[in-house]
């Protein structure tokens, strides 16, 4: 079960009542944050309760819920072994519980990788705003059950944690705290990786020494689309940042005797990578196990599975089989309730963590990252796509200084979006 902890005001009939402090709450046309109503009951002494206590005890009513589609540049063309994409796609969301207290969240699609496009993203999460407005009050627990019954499985996990996201960023406003105590308040910082897309060697020089001039050591390198390209480019890297870590992440781009050979190549070059990510398709299991047992036993190098986690069952076939070290967590392919028990489930059987996302604006990346600080437990951090963005819409949230991440003492995530110029 989750075990974090946070001190939340209790009410006499024993549902959580809002902190007495909360700012007015605002229309969904105002260009201002929402957060919540003015006038509020006196502040009880608080109790400690976990996360799964607050998601049976904390009484949820939703006034307001709507989604929005979510459009911004990217500052260049970003490619991976599977796709290329030049702007982001996804859908906003935003609840309001009867309180006043207002949540966001993001829905990231990306089709080479979730199972929704924007077109079906934004009809889903009318859905389930809808039933959510709809509904009497109750328990956390039972309308995030809800969500995932209107939007089940890997199908719908993208627009599932979008609205998730934003009912959960609403009862952490509610309560006065932000998530990263809620999810346990290990640390309110993060240190991330940077990617480098699949690129020519020189513009990948070039990217690779701007990073390093910002403070990067940890680069990101797509690979998987030509074995020879992709080492040449490593080469350009190398020769600008040589002390940088890689992580190689071919997204599923290899066969496993081609991922190998990278492996091999590399080590005659002197360069060992910290982290191989998804180096085969995703349903080739015994591919996946076969490199993971050379990397890590002729190299020392941990291999995460990637899209080949998209499930609780996909997790248990790679603790069984052990077909890879590390299992990356994105809340895009896993919903956010589905990210919670899988995290569980891999801490108890011995495996590392990443935190990653899909190409997403600093609403996704804040609830990632308020988590991941939260947790305090995932060895790998790759949270960067909003570096990587050309424009930046969100206000407020975490503050970014080169690879660092702060995340402040403001309620919830603490980003929003001035809804009226979302179209």
């Amino acid at each position: 079960m989750l075990t974090s902890h946070l001190s939340l005001p209790r009410s006499v009939n024993g549902r959580l009542a809002p902190a007495g402090s909360a700012p007015r709450g605002r229309s969904f046309g105002s260009r201002a944050r929402a957060h919540c109503d003015p006038v509020a009951p006196p502040r009880p002494a608080p109790v400690v309760l976990g996360l799964g206590s607050l998601m049976e005890t904390f009484a949820v009513e939703v006034r307001r819920a709507e989604s929005r589609a979510l459009d911004v540049p990217l500052a260049a063309p970003f490619t991976i072994a599977t796709s290329r994409l030049e702007r982001v796609g996804n859908v906003a969301v935003r609840v309001e519980l009867r309180n006043g207290c207002a949540g966001w969240g993001e829905a990231p699609v990306l089709p080479s990788v979730t199972a929704e496009d924007q077109g079906t993203a934004m009809e889903k999460a009318r859905e389930a705003c809808e039933a959510l407005r709809r509904s009497p009050a109750m328990g956390l627990g039972r309308a995030l059950g809800q969500i995932a019954a209107i939007l089940p499985g890997h199908d719908f996990a993208s627009v599932r944690a979008g609205v998730e996201m934003a009912l959960i960023d609403a009862v952490a406003n509610s309560i006065g705290t932000p998530l990263w105590k809620l999810f346990g308040g290990a640390s309110n910082t993060l240190t991330t990786d940077i990617t480098i897309p699949i690129v020519l060697p020189a513009e990948a020089a070039d990217l690779a020494l701007k990073y390093r001039k910002q403070g990067f050591q940890t680069l990101k390198l797509k690979v998987g689309k030509d074995l020879k390209a992709d080492i040449e480019v490593l080469q350009a890297i190398r020769a600008v940042h040589p002390t940088c870590s890689f992580i190689l992440d071919a997204n599923e781009g290899y066969k496993s005797s081609e991922a190998i050979l990278v492996l091999d190549k590399l080590h005659e070059m002197g360069v060992t990578p910290i982290l191989f990510e998804q180096p085969v398709h995703r349903d080739d299991w015994e591919g996946l196990g076969h490199v993971s047992r050379i990397a890590i036993g002729k190299y020392g190098i941990s291999v995460a599975a990637d899209e080949s986690c998209r499930s609780m069952d996909d997790v248990k076939t790679i603790v069984k089989g052990n077909l890879a070290n590390v299992i990356n967590i994105k809340l895009a392919k896993l919903g956010v309730v589905g990210a919670l028990d899988i995290i569980e489930f891999a801490r108890e059987h011995g495996l590392d963590l990443m935190i990653g996302g899909m190409v997403e604006t600093r609403l996704a990346m804040g609830f990632a990252g308020h988590l991941a600080a939260g947790f305090g437990c995932f060895k790998f951090i790759d949270l960067d796509t909003p570096l990587l963005l050309a424009e930046d819409p969100v206000f407020g949230g975490y503050k970014a200084s080169g690879a660092n991440y702060r995340f402040s003492n403001a309620r919830g995530h603490g980003g929003f979006l001035h809804w009226d110029n979302i179209v």
